[in-house]
Parts: structure tokens; sequence; C-alpha cells
């Protein structure tokens, strides 16, 4: 049985939305999207028939992202609930880390290219929690944290070394990064925003 690329799935759905195309098979997209949530909340290509599976964090992320946009577009289909479940199992891993032991889960994800890609990493996870209005829970703190941490002395933060494979154009020189700190600073005003706000999972 061929199973479905959610990456490519959620990069379509988020784009066509997210540019308002006028695409006359998204909303069935979509519902393939939704039918293919985890028993945990995410999302992993690797498995349909397995919902036990746990969850990628780099399709969760970029399912999520297809959600919202999805959502904020207009789209027909009901994604509050799936995407409130996606929201949760980040919350469950405070955003980055292992569940079973509660390091870092992907070493990567505590670096921020200016181009995530396909990717996910705390600076992306926070974003799309500002990003869909989710309500400041504490159990983002460590990711706060680590996010707060890569700012350097300037104020700023500075590039990360890109992902492998062809580089078509560079965004920005090493060295202090516009793009990055202002995707920063956006994300901390929204967690300083919410200061004393009552928990909530979406």
């Amino acid at each position: 049985m061929r199973l479905p690329e959610t990456c490519v799935q959620s990069m379509l759905i988020r784009l066509t939305a997210t540019f308002d195309y006028p695409a006359q098979r998204v909303d069935g997209l979509v519902a393939d999207l939704l039918d293919q949530q985890q028993d945990d909340g995410g999302w992993n290509c690797d498995t349909r028939t397995d919902r036990s599976k746990h969850s990628s964090f780099h399709r969760s992320i970029q399912a999520l992202e297809a959600l919202h946009a999805y959502r904020a577009g207009g789209g027909r289909q009901e994604v509050d609930e799936a995407h409130a479940g996606g929201v949760e199992f980040f919350l469950r891993h405070h955003l980055y880390q292992s569940h079973r032991t509660g390091d870092v889960a992907i070493a990567a994800s505590v670096r921020f290219p200016a181009f995530p890609e396909w990717h996910f990493d705390v600076l992306r996870g926070l974003e799309h929690m500002a990003a869909a209005g989710v309500a400041r829970d504490e159990r983002l703190s460590d990711a706060v944290t680590q996010l707060a941490s890569k700012r350097r002395g300037d104020g700023r933060w500075h590039t990360s070394t890109p992902y492998a494979g062809r580089d078509w154009f560079r965004l920005e020189e090493p060295g202090p990064s516009r793009w990055t700190t202002v995707r920063a600073l956006t994300v901390l005003e929204w967690w300083q925003a919410g200061h004393g706000q009552e928990a909530s999972s979406g």
C-alpha cells in the first residue's frame, strides 16, 4: 500500500491556503491529512495502519502549519480538534524533548537556520504556537529558555549553519541575522504577552 507523503501534502495545503489559490481538491488533501493523525496527536508518514506509532516532530509541525493556514484561509473542513491534538503532542514533549528521557529529541532542533525547510526546530515550533494564538503554557518554558539562550550580546540572533544539500541562494551572510532575530523577538513578545494567562492546549 502506498504510504502518504505528509510533508508534501502539508506544504501543498499551506501554500494553497496562504496564497488563496482556488484548488478544487485541497479539501480532499486536508481530509486525508486529518485521516493520517496518530493516536498521540501528531503525524508520521512511515505508517498509516499503526496509529500507536510515535509521531515525527518534522511531520507534525508541517501538518500543524498546514491546518492553521487552511483554517485561517476559511477552509471548509473542521480542523480545530486535530490542530489542538497536534499542539498537545508538542506540549507533552515540552516542544522538543524526548518523552522517555527528557533530553533534546533532535540534536539539530536547538539551532535555527533561516530556512527551516522540512525540519523541525525550537524556533519553528514556538513560532507556530505564537502564530496560531496558542495560550501560554508553562510546558513551553524550557523551549523559550533555549531560544533566549541563543541571543548574542548585541541583542541579536546569529545565522546557523544551513542544512546539508544545495544552497540555491543565500538569504543572509554569516553573522547577525535580521531574519532570525525578528522571528525570535516575535515569539518572545507573544510569550511575555501571555504571562499570567491560564494555560491551554490550543
